[in-house]
Formats: structure tokens, sequence, C-alpha cells
């Protein structure tokens, strides 16, 4: 197999375990659903190892294929850097950054995106919301370039990722309240009576919810939730759509729903909860010229002020 023909087979590869179905992984490749099989079963053949185990449906990656996918990140993001480390030569920063983010961020990661690309047009950032653990598993195998994320998260240091702070998290009952026409922000409330709420909350698996369960249990509060959602778009869609419902949202959340109507926004305290929030790359990868201005956008002064105007505990103007 010529060496153009074996990247391609492993960034197949890469985006077949990524998208965990033959048709949406070709589609992603801007291939048909059979040349990306056929290149898959020529890498096979080439290594002499089944990588995929199939049956009518993809059902994963055998053993000897997680260890390629393994060699397939590291050989993908080696030529990357190289593409962008030559095209950059110019002086203009260029080429793929691919990021990873909490849902809860959201709203902050694509801000930060649009932006970049608008300071650096030669960078390409793509945004995908993922798990706090597949951020941290990402950065660490390659997959992804950088994550925005909880910081303080013990599998960070485990992982040996490099941390830049961003800012420190807020939280507010957001419910339904008059006829306003837009977001209005009303007193302080306790966690505890926050609870006596119908709450919608993130799903247990995500790192935001375990955050609000532990205050729940420091105000000595116990929840069952009306909803549950992975779905950021969806806990805010709730509240808009039954004034019985309110969710508890950070200031990132918050901030991209103050020109809604009819919604008030009360600052959490008692306990007062205070999550970290940055950027993570990698502690072993030499960072790519994206990643490197990435960063360096991170820490401009223009960033630092729009971040603190859409996140945090906010502004009531």
């Amino acid at each position: 197999m010529a060496a153009m023909n074996l990247l391609e087979a492993l960034r197949y590869l890469a985006a077949l375990d990524q998208h965990r179905h033959f048709g949406r992984a070709a589609q992603a490749c801007h291939i048909t659903q059979p040349a990306l099989s056929n290149a898959l079963r020529a890498l096979e053949a080439e290594l002499g190892v089944a990588l995929v185990r199939r049956s009518r449906h993809y059902e994963g990656l055998t053993t000897e294929g997680e260890v390629a996918l393994a060699h397939a990140h590291r050989l993908l993001h080696g030529t990357e850097s190289l593409r962008q480390e030559l095209a950059s030569l110019s002086g203009a920063p260029r080429g793929q950054l691919k990021i990873g983010v909490v849902p809860s961020a959201e709203p902050v990661a694509a801000r930060f995106a649009a932006r970049l690309q608008a300071e650096h047009p030669g960078i390409r950032p793509v945004v995908r919301s993922l798990s706090s653990q597949d951020i941290e598993a990402g950065i660490d195998s390659l997959a992804i370039d950088m994550g925005l994320g909880f910081v303080e998260r013990t599998e960070v240091a485990a992982h040996k990722l490099q941390v830049l702070p961003q800012y420190r998290e807020h939280y507010f009952l957001v419910q339904q309240m008059g006829r306003a026409k837009t977001l209005r922000f009303g007193p302080p409330m306790t966690w505890r009576d926050a609870a006596a709420h119908a709450l919608v909350l993130l799903t247990p698996e995500m790192h935001n919810r375990a955050v609000v369960d532990r205050a729940l249990r420091e105000a000595g509060a116990q929840v069952a939730p009306a909803m549950e959602t992975s779905s950021v778009l969806a806990l805010v869609l709730a509240v808009q759509a039954a004034a019985g419902l309110a969710a508890v949202l950070p200031g990132a959340l918050v901030g991209t729903v103050r020109a809604h109507q009819g919604l008030q926004a009360r600052p959490l305290v008692s306990p007062e909860v205070r999550t970290a929030v940055g950027w993570l790359t990698s502690g072993n990868a030499p960072a790519s010229q994206a990643v490197k201005a990435a960063l360096a956008w991170a820490q401009d002064d223009r960033w630092q002020a729009d971040l603190d105007a859409h996140t945090g505990s906010l502004s009531p103007s």
C-alpha cells in the first residue's frame, strides 16, 4: 500500500471510530461507504490482521484495531502538524484545529472559535461537544488538539495535560417568571430552596451534574429531577416550554438566553460554588501552529474582556 493510501486508510479508521457507523464515517470523509470499506479491508490485508469487528453493523475495533488506531492518531497528528508548519512559513497560522468542549461550556467554545477564525482566517476550527472523559482521552491520544473543560478534575493531572485557566463558573436557577421582554436577574437563592423546584438537570455522566449534585448535598437537599438530558439546548428549551420547570445553568449558558422573554435567573448561594474551566492541551506532543495561535488568543486582552462579559457571575445589564 502506498504511503498516501496508507494515511488515507488510517484517516478512515479514525473516522469510523469517531462516528461508530460506516455510512456516517464515509460521509465525514467525503467518500462512498463501499470506498471506505474497501480501503479498510486493504489496510487489514496490508497489516495482516483484522482491525474492525463486523456483522451487519459496525461492532467496534478489534484489539489490533485499537493499537492501529493509536498509531493512526499519532501519524495523522504529525502529518497535520507538518502541513501547518509549512503552510505557516508565510507568517499566518493555517490548518485544522480540532476542539472538544464539555456541553456546559459550548457557548464559550463557539464564541472562541468564531473569534479565533476571524483573527486568523487560515485556521479552520472543528468544535465537538464531548464528555470530560472523552476530551481527556482524546487529547492524550491526539484525536483532538485541545479541549475546553473542567481543569480541576483529577484525570487532568493523571493524563499530564497542560492547563490554561479561562474563568470560574457561577451557577443560577433559571425559570419562567412574568412577561418581561428579556431575561431578568432576581435576588440570590440558596441551593436548598432551589431543590424545591421541579428541576431539569444534565444526565449523571456529565461532570456539570456532579458539580450540581455535590452542591445540593452540601445544602442538605436531595433531588429527584423532573427531567434529565445530555443536551444543553434541551435544558434551556424545557424551561421555556413549561412554566413549572426550572434549570440550574452555569453563567455561560445564562448568557446565551439574555434575549429570551419571560425568564428569570437567580444566583445560587449557600454553598458558593465556583468551578474552574480552562483550555487543556497535550503535555507530551509538540503544539501545532494552530494550537499555538489558539492559546495566544485565549490570553489576549480582547478575548478576556469578551469572556468576562459572557461567563461567571454575569451582569444584570
